[in-house]
């Protein structure tokens, strides 16, 4: 089965991926758009496709503007894109700011989860 990476519009769907997960770690990719941080979100796009294709029913993938969901942006103290976020029952549990690669990423879900 291939995993979907979720892209809530607007705070609100954020919250309702967060629900719909429950019991489900959920992953947040925080990107910004702005143009530095636009090059090392682009890189980890396919890393995180990879690795939520990887996490298959161990937790859901989700990618976080982080212009249009400023609530969830300052709920998780996510200062920096890129930022990746593991989110237990609404919680943060793990947060790594700067770009990783599909072993660096697969290193903190396995340190976190």
């Amino acid at each position: 089965m291939v995993s979907h990476v979720h892209q809530p519009l607007e705070d609100a769907e954020f919250e309702f991926v967060l629900t719909m997960a429950a019991g489900t770690p959920v992953l947040a990719f925080f990107r910004g758009s702005w143009p530095k941080a636009v090059e090392a979100c682009r890189a980890m796009d396919p890393v995180l496709r990879d690795t939520a294709r990887d996490y298959d029913g161990r937790l859901t993938a989700i990618r976080v503007d982080m212009t249009r969901c400023p609530a969830a942006t300052r709920r998780y103290e996510v200062a920096s894109a890129p930022t990746v976020v593991l989110i237990k029952d609404g919680a943060a549990v793990a947060t790594h700011a700067g770009p990783l690669d599909r072993a660096g990423l697969a290193e903190f879900l396995d340190a976190a989860l």
